[in-house]
């Protein structure tokens, strides 16, 4: 028998729908994507780490669960809302439903609420912290604990435990990846291209890495406020100082312009999504990309020698920084785009050519 859930927001709003997945209660801050596709790639991307996740696309589960398609071994996210779930899903490569999925992850979800109304209420507030549960009353106890829900230890609590070592069918550059909560498919493209990977956790040290005798350093994407990780900024810090080559992706990104001295903005409301524009500012071209974050770096801050490379189309934000005195960039997208389109993926071939050149 179905069961009422209740959506209750931060500042006092209350929405009911019916319950799905895993039956708990739960605390996150509200965000929602885009996407229209890749539902598996957002359960399971890290990036979510705290977070309770709205799909503005009115159904999902049509095409089920499909492990191959996970960006992580189990969901980050605290909860997940749609208006509609697909019972029934039919795809070849289907292996399970997204209900038992979710029970099993440990994951809460709402389905039959007005998304449109609670993505426009997000868009209007920005992000607001909200609370699944099965009674539409809250006490004042409760509301006071909700408003004061931060995401910590975002980072420490995603990154690898190990240290992991992927190797190519024919080996070009040694590549160490910083995992402060990757997805999959940014280590897929690197071994794609003749990388033998060493994936380690996030606070490895800079003499650690540099042990390896690394070609290049790559800088995954990840969870939680950029400048929380004040001792992985500073290891960066010394890397750099080697220049050793670097590509950062999304909180990659974010850390290396915090370990040269920029600073990072929370957005209103982020950009999460398969469709948000990224301009090239050196050609005026505007690429298609897939996003996730709700941080984003200061234009303004950013020091001699780095500079803006992309902006975001709808807002003008910061989406990628070239840096002049050390090789090295990075982009606030996602190239490696699981899912979304693969518009951006040669820069990991541009991240290639500077490893070359500097041989």
């Amino acid at each position: 028998m179905s069961r009422k859930a209740y959506l209750i927001l931060e500042n006092g709003k209350v929405f009911e729908g019916t319950a799905f997945g895993a039956e708990k209660e739960t605390t996150g801050e509200l965000v929602f994507t885009t996407a229209m596709t890749g539902y598996l790639e957002t359960l399971t991307d890290p990036s979510y780490f705290g977070q309770v996740v709205i799909q503005t696309f009115p159904l999902i589960g049509n095409y089920g669960v499909i492990p191959a398609d996970f960006e992580s071994d189990s969901p980050a996210l605290k909860g997940y809302i749609v208006r509609e779930w697909c019972q029934a899903p039919s795809n070849f490569r289907c292996e399970g439903k997204l209900d038992t999925f979710l029970k099993e992850s440990g994951i809460p979800g709402i389905y039959g609420l007005d998304t449109r109304a609670l993505t426009r209420i997000v868009r209007e507030y920005g992000v607001l912290n909200c609370k699944i549960q099965y009674t539409p009353d809250i006490s004042d106890e409760e509301l006071e604990a909700l408003t004061s829900y931060k995401i910590t230890e975002a980072v420490e609590s995603t990154t690898t435990k190990e240290a992991k070592v992927f190797t190519p069918e024919r080996e070009e550059f040694n590549v160490v990846l910083m995992d402060f909560g990757a997805k999959h498919n940014i280590g897929r493209e690197l071994v794609r291209r003749g990388c033998r990977l060493t994936v380690v956790p996030a606070h490895t040290t800079a003499e650690e890495i540099l042990a390896m005798n690394p070609d290049g350093v790559m800088l995954s994407n990840g969870p939680g406020d950029p400048s929380d990780n004040v001792q992985i900024i500073a290891e960066l810090k010394k890397l750099t100082e080697q220049k050793v080559p670097m590509f950062g992706i999304c909180l990659g990104h974010q850390l290396l312009a915090l370990s040269q001295g920029a600073q990072t903005e929370k957005l209103h409301y982020g950009h999460r999504g398969a469709n948000q524009p990224a301009k090239e500012v050196a050609t005026g071209r505007v690429y298609i990309t897939s996003q996730n974050h709700g941080y984003a770096v200061v234009s303004d801050s950013l020091p001699e020698g780095a500079e803006v490379s992309f902006v975001n189309g709808n807002d003008n934000t910061c989406e990628g920084v070239n840096y002049t005195n050390m090789p090295a960039f990075s982009v606030q997208f996602h190239p490696e785009a699981c899912g979304g389109p693969q518009d951006t993926a040669f820069l990991f071939d541009r991240f290639m050519d500077l490893m070359r050149e500097n041989q």
